[in-house]
């Protein structure tokens, strides 16, 4: 199982929005769906799926939470993954533009399609769901990435924190990597010389990009873009709690926020799997238990199903 999970939340769509994803990557496809009743957002739609074998879970549970671009998921468009093509790199660009047609349609463009000095064929927008996605063709040549990465944009009074923030995550994480560290120049205002251009950090199974932007984008991190952490027992579940979580009043069923203010899910991969493979009774058994908890508790999720 994947250690750490994007988890999106939508108002209505997340069935109809995990389909089309599915539709838009390579490898893509709809692992399980299940419905939990009596939540305070009423009956939501559970939808596990994996994009380019990356695992994603989506959630429809109101109108509560709005996707912004401060955190987006890079697309690497790397010729290398295209290994049945007589001509990757063809291959690549074909997959990109087709990804860009269909994610537009509806969407927002943030940066245009086009070359940029990182990258030949790079474009940024957010769909018509409001999910941000950073399409890119890759330099094979360049350290190897997975095909999705998660990206996070740090804005307004989290600007400057960027670089801190993955050494703090790469602190927390026990099975950590860093990666790349570039700094912006002088002459880039308004963002500031030696602040956080672009850098990636591996936390266990996930690459996560950061980058600093001092400018005007009015929105910052919320609960529409979260990170599951799926944990084997109840001590690991503390310890990730006590590490990250930094704003008390937003600790509600498993989930967290950090001091720079994303937000996690510490959660229990024993429940996960109960959620997935029990009959609906159970499902709902487990919702009642896992409701009132800010963290959550194994042992009292089991005894709501008869587990020992």
């Amino acid at each position: 199982m994947q250690k750490i999970i994007p988890h999106l939340w939508f108002d209505k769509e997340a069935k109809e929005a995990a389909t089309f994803y599915t539709t838009v990557f390579p490898e893509s496809k709809i692992t399980h769906t299940s419905l939990i009743h009596n939540t305070p957002s009423g009956d939501c739609d559970i939808v596990s799926f994996e994009l380019w074998n990356k695992a994603f879970m989506a959630i429809s549970a109101g109108p509560l939470f709005k996707f912004n671009p401060s955190v987006s998921f890079i697309v690497n468009f790397d010729p290398l993954l295209f290994k049945t093509s007589a001509d990757k790199e063809k291959a690549a660009l074909e997959a990109l533009d087709s990804a860009w047609d269909k994610l537009s349609r509806g969407g927002k463009v943030l940066m245009p399609i086009d070359t940029y000095p990182f990258s030949k064929r790079y474009g940024w927008l957010q769909d018509k769901y409001g999910a941000s996605w950073q399409l890119m063709l890759t330099d094979p040549a360049g350290e190897p990435r997975p095909a999705i990465i998660p990206s996070l944009l740090f804005t307004v009074s989290k600007c400057g924190k960027a670089e801190e923030a993955l050494r703090f995550y790469q602190s927390v994480f026990k099975n950590a990597q860093p990666g790349s560290v570039h700094h912006y120049p002088a002459g880039m205002e308004p963002d500031k010389e030696g602040s956080l251009m672009f850098g990636d950090v591996k936390l266990e199974d996930t690459w996560f990009a950061a980058m600093d932007s001092a400018r005007e984008h009015g929105y910052d991190f919320n609960e529409a873009i979260s990170f599951m952490v799926t944990c084997k027992e109840q001590v690991e579940i503390d310890y990730y709690w006590e590490k990250l979580s930094a704003v008390p009043e937003s600790e509600q069923c498993g989930w967290l926020k950090d001091k720079y203010g994303l937000s996690w899910q510490i959660t229990s991969a024993e429940m996960e799997t109960m959620m997935q493979q029990g009959t609906q009774e159970e499902i709902d058994r487990i919702t009642q238990a896992f409701m009132p908890m800010k963290k959550i508790d194994i042992a009292q999720i089991k005894a709501a199903v008869g587990r020992k």
